[in-house]
This record gives structure tokens, sequence and C-alpha cells, in this order.
């Protein structure tokens, strides 16, 4: 495995979990359960992300800036994260944020797949890809 199908593999967990936050109504147990769990796997992934992808990246010219720009994405997604912990479950606010959430790490998903991935794929060799995978997969099932 490569530190692209890992992080791959996260990514889809992700977006199912969005995709039942979105489709939760009012303060339920259904909604509280998913917002625990994708605020979880959004924590652990940013974190070994930043650590097992992007600092490696940021070391590099060719993949500097778009390295940076990911990790500011996941600030801007830990930002909308927190408006949702502070708002209440069943209000109309709560719904229209997780949507935007939904869109938000839906984009930073999608650019780091169809941009990112190719950059590092360029930078990085065949064995750095498949080492960054297993530190990767690591911190992961050790943050689980």
């Amino acid at each position: 495995m490569n530190i692209f199908e890992a992080l791959r593999k996260d990514h889809d967990i992700q977006r199912q979990l969005l995709d039942v936050l979105v489709n939760t109504s009012g303060d339920t147990n259904t909604r509280s359960k998913a917002f625990e769990a994708l605020k979880h796997e959004l924590k652990i992934h940013e974190d070994g992300e930043e650590r097992h992808f992007y600092n490696p990246l940021i070391k590099k010219d060719k993949t500097q800036d778009h390295a940076r720009h990911g990790i500011a994405e996941h600030h801007e997604i830990d930002e909308i994260v927190e408006k949702l912990e502070v708002t209440e479950r069943d209000s109309s606010a709560w719904l229209k944020y997780a949507k935007k959430l939904k869109d938000k790490v839906e984009h930073h998903l999608n650019d780091e797949e169809h941009t990112i991935f190719q950059l590092a794929g360029k930078v990085l060799t065949d064995n750095q890809k498949s080492n960054l995978a297993s530190q990767y997969t690591n911190f992961i099932e050790i943050s689980r």
C-alpha cells in the first residue's frame, strides 16, 4: 500500500460519515453519534496527514504551497466543527453548518486526490510512498 491508497481509504470513511450527518434531523442520538464519529475521524486524519504526508511535501519546492494550502484547509474545517459544537443540534443553523462542513471537506478531499496526490507522486520515491503509508496507518490505528 502507498500513502495515496491509505489516505483515500480514510477519505471514503469521511465521505460516508458526512452523508450520514447531513441526512440526520433534530437533536437525535443518530446525529450526535454521526457528529462524534466524524469529528474523531477528521481529527486523527488531519493529525496523521499533516505528520506523514504534508510534512515531507512542505520540504519540497514543487509541493510546498499545496501542502501549506492543505494544512490551512484543515484549520478551516476545524473552525466549522467548532461552530457545530456550540450550535444547538436541533436548529436550522446546525444543519447549515453541517452542509458547509460537508462541502468544505469534500472540496479538500477532491483537491488532494486530483491535484496534490499527482504532484506528490512526482516528488516522492516509491520507497517513501510505502514508508509514509506504513507510518500513517500505524498512527491512525493507534489513534482509533
